[in-house]
């Protein structure tokens, strides 16, 4: 009579057991989507929401059965594409792996033109605009930022509505050629300044050809700031 109870309470386990996860199909799918909903929950906490689609799997698939629930986690980079692969793993006595492609889509706050811009039309307030993108629809980060972007150069003309990002951009030139520019020479905790005239363009960071009007000798300097070069010395 024991062995009939234990036998039967076995049995009801085991069917309690495959009844929890009747396919591997459906362990793959759970995992998916449990990752998922934590996934967008994080990002919600964090001003993001996140839409997501784990499609199906063929209830035929021929893996075993994962003893403990698998595991699942992006195997790239969600932020850049709106179609991650997961990798779902099980770590049984018959382990496997599986990618499962999904479809991802990361809104938040990003800054678009407020009107279409033309190459190199120097951006102001007015020509931005905030509402809500999918980050992870671009190929490249979007700007989010405005001072990133105000008093940047359009590197090519963009309609209405377009996401910016660095690639859309240049760094006007902060010293043309014929300026008049201040040439600071440094060295240790010294500096010395003069009056010198530029001979070519150049954006911050750049070097340019300047001639120092007092010793009329061509020096190369780097621009520090608008009508401003610096010698290391």
């Amino acid at each position: 009579m024991r062995i009939f109870i234990l036998l039967s309470a076995l049995f009801a386990t085991g069917m309690a057991g495959a009844a929890s996860a009747s396919s591997t199909a459906e362990q793959i799918q759970r995992a998916a989507a449990d990752f998922l909903a934590d996934f967008a929950t994080a990002q919600d906490a964090r001003g993001y929401e996140v839409t997501y689609d784990t499609g199906e799997l063929d209830p035929r698939l021929s893996l075993d059965l994962c003893e403990d629930p698998p595991t699942a986690a992006f195997s790239g980079d969600p932020w850049t594409t709106t179609q991650p692969s997961l990798l779902v793993s099980c770590k049984g006595a018959r382990p496997w792996r599986i990618f499962l492609p999904v479809s991802l889509e990361i809104h938040g706050q990003g800054l678009v033109a407020a009107r279409p811009l033309a190459r190199g039309e120097r951006l102001t307030e007015s020509a931005l605009k905030t509402r809500s993108i999918a980050i992870n629809a671009t190929r490249r980060s979007p700007m989010r930022q405005q001072e990133q972007l105000i008093g940047m150069e359009m590197r090519r003309g963009i309609n209405t509505g377009t996401v910016f990002t660095a690639d859309l951009l240049t760094a006007p030139d902060a010293v043309s050629r014929g300026d008049h520019v201040v040439i600071t020479a440094k060295t240790g905790g010294f500096s010395v300044r003069s009056r010198g005239k530029a001979l070519g363009n150049g954006s911050i960071g750049e070097q340019v050809m300047v001639e120092n009007l007092s010793s009329s000798r061509t020096i190369r300097a780097q621009v520090i700031a608008p009508g401003k070069v610096e010698i290391p010395m």
